[in-house]
């Protein structure tokens, strides 16, 4: 796992063309802002655990 530290208003960029902005944060919460393709889904982890779960129940 790569980590890194940005401040509000810094950007990372992932393979040319997805954009990470850190929009604020508290000492408990980030915000992002996410810049992608609409082909590439971005889901919480909570909400893509669910998603799988729903496909292994369809199979």
């Amino acid at each position: 796992m790569l980590i890194l530290s940005r401040r509000a208003g810094e950007t990372l960029i992932i393979n040319e063309n997805v954009k990470i902005t850190v929009v604020s944060s508290t000492d408990t919460q980030v915000s992002l802002g996410i810049e992608a393709p609409r082909e590439i889904d971005i889901h919480r982890e909570e909400v893509y655990q669910r998603i799988q779960a729903e496909k292994q129940k369809e199979s």
